[in-house]
This record gives structure tokens, sequence and C-alpha cells, in this order.
């Protein structure tokens, strides 16, 4: 899986794996980057941000939920230390609701679902999303068990009412059509949802359900990640999202 950092002027969106820490540092130094801005604290997103925040003085801004990941650590699994290594903690600062920037205002916007702190920076002057994790395919393959599809979907459309073309996602980068690709992601994952909510309200179980619409694993991944990577993750977020619409109703009534 390649894993995209982003630098303009002497900014930079996200930091990259830790793994790649003396290629990112270069970068940065050679830029004189002075300002951070991470899109969520997953390690392969904010891996370095300790260590060019230390070597060339730059601040570090991440929403809040990120400010409080990033200012003690978190545990991650094994798998996630072998591939991309581990995150050191650094003082997160704040967003503000607009960034100056040498391409023009970037405008962050709040995209839960993947993360609790995903956010995604849009410079509308140019017509870029710079999307962190929110895009990733058009279809998805698997999904981490802390997912929340419900949100997800939610910011997918949020995201829809910005103008861009140029859609940098931080693995799978589209330099055209980019609106086009969040439209269907939207449908694949509204299609998703509808449907294991169907089988769910007729009394179905999850592993009926992943057989009943005919998903499949990827046998490697999920067991490579200990399970915190499936589709069964996917079908698991639903039921999740629908039990607790159920038990608000029963409180509200």
């Amino acid at each position: 899986m390649y894993v995209y950092f982003y630098r303009f002027g002497r900014l930079m969106v996200d930091t990259g794996q830790a793994h790649m820490g003396p290629e990112v540092l270069d970068i940065a130094k050679d830029a004189g980057v002075n300002r951070i801005f991470l899109t969520h604290h997953h390690e392969d997103h904010s891996g370095n941000a300790a260590r060019v925040s230390q070597a060339t003085g730059a601040t570090v801004h991440g929403h809040a939920q990120c400010r409080a990941k990033m200012a003690t650590g978190y545990p991650i699994l094994p798998y996630q230390k072998i591939v991309w290594g581990r995150t050191t903690p650094v003082a997160v600062s704040g967003v503000p609701d607009q960034i100056d920037t040498d391409l023009g205002p970037m405008i962050p916007v709040h995209t839960p679902g993947h993360s609790r702190d995903h956010t995604c920076y849009h410079l509308p002057d140019q017509g870029v999303l710079f999307s962190g994790d929110l895009y990733l395919g058009d279809r998805i393959k698997y999904f981490r068990s802390d997912e929340d599809l419900w949100q997800e979907i939610a910011s997918l459309k949020r995201i829809l009412d910005l103008d861009f073309e140029v859609l940098l996602c931080s693995h799978n980068p589209k330099k055209t059509g980019g609106k086009g690709r969040i439209r269907t992601k939207l449908d694949f994952m509204e299609n998703l949802y509808g449907s294991v909510a169907g089988l769910y309200a007729k009394g179905c179980r999850e592993k009926e359900i992943f057989a009943r619409l005919q998903l499949r694993e990827d046998t490697f991944t999920k067991w490579f990640c200990f399970g915190n990577v499936s589709m069964m993750n996917g079908v698991r977020s639903v039921i999740r999202h629908l039990k607790g619409a159920d038990n608000r109703g029963n409180t509200a009534a």
C-alpha cells in the first residue's frame, strides 16, 4: 500500500509513516516546512509529525480528538508497528477555520467515519481536496473495526457540496474526476448500508447477511491484521448503528 503525504510551500498535509522517517525529514527540511496539518491520528499519517516538528520547528495542527490522541500516544497492533511504525507523541494545536497558504485559503472540513478525528482540507481556489482516508477507492474491500459507516456516508455527502477536481487521497490520489470518485464511493457505501440494513430488519444475523450479500474477505489481510481490518467489520458497523438507533428510539419513547 502506497502512503502519500503532501507538501506545498512550507506547509505539509500529513507526514507519512515512521518507517520512512529519514526520507520525509529530508523533504521537510529542504522546504523549510513550518506548518503540518494532520487529516487524522493514524500512524501512517502522523508517523513523522514529531520528527519534523523537532527538526524544523513546525507547528502541528489537527482536530481536537487528534490532539488528544497525539498528546500521549496510543496503542497499535503488531501489524501496524511492522508495516508503518509507531507514532511519537507530539503537541498538536487546533485548526483555524481558514488557513492562509501559498495557493489561497485552505478550509478544514471535519469528516468523521474512518476515524472520529478525520479532517479533509479544501483549496477552493485550486479545486483541490486533501481527503486523507475518506476516499481510498470506488469500492472498499475491508474496513477497520472502529469505522462508522453511517458517519462516513454523511461525510461523503458533506464533501460533495465542495467544488474540486483533484482528489489528493493519502493512498489513491486522483488528478482528475475527483468529485465523481467521491460520488461513486458514496453510492457503494449507501448500497452496502441499505443492503445490510434490509436483511438485518428481516432478522438475519451478521454471518447470514455476509453470505446472502455474497461479500468476500481478503483472507490474508484479515488474519495478518488480527481481524482489525475485514469486510465483516463493515457489516458489523451497520448493525451497531441500527442497534444504537433502536436504543435511542426506545429511550425517547
